[in-house]
């Protein structure tokens, strides 16, 4: 009886660790490899949620009264609510890490809920920008406890990682959103995101400890001065970055469905391939990023999205160019963003949070510009002009990171 005791100890300890924790070696705190599988699944179910909307935008807007230019307004509102990241980060560098985690899964979850039941283009927007600042104090407080415990050189490991929560949640969770869309209506796929991410968040109150393990608020150094010339190049390159990414996302729905007759159940098959090209870019800047250089790879992977918007710009009309185009220039986002978001953790000495929390908003305020000037550029001249739009901010990317790296070689 003692030995099936212990033997169910070791079991039931193997299932709360997950399988995520075998890619992370023993050089890795414990306290992280052990828990780094509920807080991907977490954050898997709150970007399904956040994602599910540029997909199926029209096919929203049409529930909701208004067109696919009404709607990206909504988008872009919920996009500028971002700029409130700093004060969020505030926040979060004041609440233990489980207490943000938890707070702001619930929060996802009642901005889907809402957004399920919208029946207007005001109250989808209201519902978005719930889910927009709840997704924001989750990743700041999920950043925060990774940074407290997680040394910045092993630091794109761990969070790129992490970080295959961004694939999974169009991988998995839109698309499952999705093909729930297509069988009765995209309130269904809403409601089972939210279900899905409250579900979460109750398992992430009861399986982290409060603030546990070496690093504890207590141990944390003292809170660093924002310095603009370490801040602001960084924020430069998010906003770039994001803008380029937005430039497609918002428009890449309507665009193969107008173009191409995609059905919801189709935009859900393309939505799981990209899918698969974001899980890849995760994994390989998990693996990379802290050996190339955390600014050189996010500036490859602005300069991949370059020449892969230019060719969807180029062969739009055609599916057999299209649809690569657009597959290689998100999952070269991926690899990107993932590499650059350790970058923020320790842009402010001891505030791990603030520092994610100006470089987001940043990235926010790209997301708000594109989320009108694309999809007003895709009603107006179509596919080709987001693309290039995207092109052209990809290529700012590039060069920020890149003068970033430089400054790091030659500071080192």
């Amino acid at each position: 009886m003692r030995g099936y005791r212990l033997r169910t100890r070791g079991e039931a300890d193997r299932y709360r660790r997950g399988v995520l924790h075998r890619a992370l070696d023993e050089s890795i705190p414990a306290d992280v490899r052990h828990r780094v599988t509920v807080l991907t699944l977490a954050r898997t179910a709150a970007n399904g949620c956040f994602r599910f909307a540029p997909p199926f935008l029209a096919t929203i807007a049409h529930g909701n009264g208004t067109d696919l230019a009404g709607i990206g307004i909504a988008v872009a509102v919920s996009e500028l609510s971002g700029l409130l990241s700093p004060f969020n980060g505030e926040i979060v560098e004041r609440l233990h890490r489980r207490t943000a985690m938890a707070t702001g899964l619930a929060g996802v979850g009642l901005g889907t809920l809402l957004a399920a039941s919208s029946v207007n283009p005001v109250m989808f927007t209201v519902a978005l920008v719930i889910i927009a600042q709840g997704k924001v104090m989750f990743d700041l407080g999920l950043g925060a406890w990774t940074s407290d415990r997680v040394p910045f050189a092993q630091r794109g490991q761990v969070m790129g990682l992490i970080e295959i929560s961004w694939a999974l949640g169009l991988l998995v969770g839109v698309s499952t959103m999705g093909l729930v869309t297509a069988i009765t209506n995209w309130r269904a796929g809403y409601a089972l995101g939210a279900v899905g991410v409250m579900a979460l968040a109750a398992i992430v109150a009861r399986s982290i400890p409060i603030d546990s393990g070496a690093h504890t608020a207590a141990d944390r150094p003292a809170r660093g001065r924002v310095r603009v010339a370490s801040v602001a190049p960084l924020m430069l390159a998010m906003f770039s970055l994001m803008a380029a990414s937005q430039a497609l996302f918002v428009t890449f729905g309507s665009y193969l469905e107008d173009t191409f007759g995609f059905t919801p159940a189709t935009l859900s098959a393309m939505a799981f391939g990209l899918g698969f090209g974001e899980l890849f870019s995760s994994l390989l800047s998990s693996r990379r990023a802290d050996h190339w250089g955390k600014e050189r790879s996010a500036a490859i992977g602005g300069a991949m999205m370059v020449p892969a918007a230019l060719a969807l710009a180029i062969g739009h009309d055609h599916m057999w160019a299209a649809l690569p185009a657009l597959v290689v220039a998100i999952a070269a986002f991926e690899f990107a963003i993932v590499s650059a978001i350790p970058l923020g953790t320790a842009a402010i000495a001891g505030s791990p949070a603030r520092g994610m929390a100006l470089m987001l908003g940043a990235g926010t305020f790209g997301r708000a510009l594109c989320s009108v000037t694309a999809t007003r550029l895709y009603d107006a001249r179509g596919m080709a002009y987001p693309a290039l739009l995207c092109a052209g901010f990809a290529s700012c990317t590039t060069l920020a990171y890149t003068v970033l790296h430089r400054r790091q070689a030659r500071a080192s």
